[in-house]
Formats: C-alpha cells, structure tokens, sequence
C-alpha cells in the first residue's frame, strides 16, 4: 500500500531546522519524516498490538498476526476467533480489542474526517474499548498526519525532550517547551523519538 506524506512536512523541516534546541538532531536525521499508509483499521490494530511493549516485541507480533490473518482486515479478523488473534502473542484484552473494533467497524471508520478538528477526531476514537488517550494521538499523527500533536503521554517524547533540556523534570516542563515548536510539534516529536531510537517507529 503506498503511503502518503503531509503536505506540511517540508516546511516543518524547515523552521525546525532553524530551531535552537531541536535543529542538530534535525540536521542530523535529514529531512525524511512522517508518512501514512492509508489504512485506518490497520493502523489502529498495529497501534494496540504496539501498546506498553518495545518497537521490537511490537514487530515480532505484529508479523505472526500478519501471517496468521493474511490481511489486517475487520472481515479477517471477524473470520478468526480472540483465542487464535492471542496465541500470536498478543495479549487477551488486545486480543479483545481488537475483534470488538472489527465488530463495530463501520462506526469506527464511517467519519467525515476532513471536516473533523483533531479533538472530535480524538473523542471519537476513545470511545472504542482499547484506544485511549495515547493511541488516539498516535492516529492523528501516523494515520490523519495532523501537524500539531504532541503527546505528553507518551514516554519517549518526555524523554528525548529531557535530553535536549534536562531540567524539564515534569510533564507539564516538557509541554511548555514543546510550545516552541507549534505549529509542527508532530513533526518535533517525530525528531524527539528520533533522540532514543534512529530507527522510525510505523504503524
């Protein structure tokens, strides 16, 4: 599936080059950014199987659910069970999960996106069992490529932030530095992460 790049992205790269704090790593990384592959029902699925485990555990399981449903497809994995999506090694609520979101897919995906603001967006996704707060803020990134998401749930951004400020001790310090790199902080956090990990994170 081809993947689609944001049309900010460019200038992102631009004005955080520029940027005193965030601009060697910028430099460093060059200007390849941010992509989406299109598929909201499968990113959505390789988010949760990527929750509260390593980039290489997430991989790992991800492959054994990709060869065991042969698609990631609401109809794949309504034609399986939640014991055999588990025995992939995810675990039993993921499991869960993710069949319910096949269920109820046509609410999940039947949206007028465009015409969404990223907190309708983000309301709407939460209110799916499995998809909280972070994973919400993941699909506006990865999936919608909204331009101004940072997510101070997630530990990586608070860490490659410490890095390039370690007094920034508590969340709300990182957030106000993130401030700097309105309106393009998805692009900053996609450089933060690039801080802990050279190797991008997909979902």
């Amino acid at each position: 599936m081809a993947s689609r790049v944001p049309i900010w992205w460019d200038e992102a790269h631009e004005v955080l080059l520029n940027d005193e704090l965030l601009g060697p790593v910028v430099k460093e990384h060059g200007p390849a950014g941010i992509s989406s592959r299109e598929d909201l029902f499968q990113t959505l699925v390789r988010s949760i199987v990527g929750q509260q485990i390593s980039v290489t555990a997430a991989d790992a399981i991800w492959g054994r659910l990709c060869a065991h449903l042969g698609e990631v497809t609401p109809h794949h994995v309504l034609a399986t069970d939640q014991p055999s999506i588990a025995s992939c090694g995810v675990t039993r609520p993921k499991a869960s999960y993710i069949y319910g979101l096949a269920e109820d897919a046509e609410r999940l995906m039947d949206q007028p996106w465009n015409t969404m603001s990223d907190s309708e967006i983000q309301k709407h996704l939460v209110s799916f069992r499995g998809i909280g707060p972070w994973t919400a803020e993941m699909m506006l990134m990865f999936h919608f490529l909204r331009q101004d998401i940072f997510s101070l749930g997630d530990i990586g951004l608070i860490r490659g932030t410490q890095r390039l400020v370690p007094d920034a001790e508590t969340k709300e310090q990182v957030g106000e530095i993130a401030e700097r790199w309105r309106p393009y902080r998805t692009a900053a956090a996609w450089y933060l992460w690039r801080i802990l990990d050279p190797v991008p994170v997909e979902y």
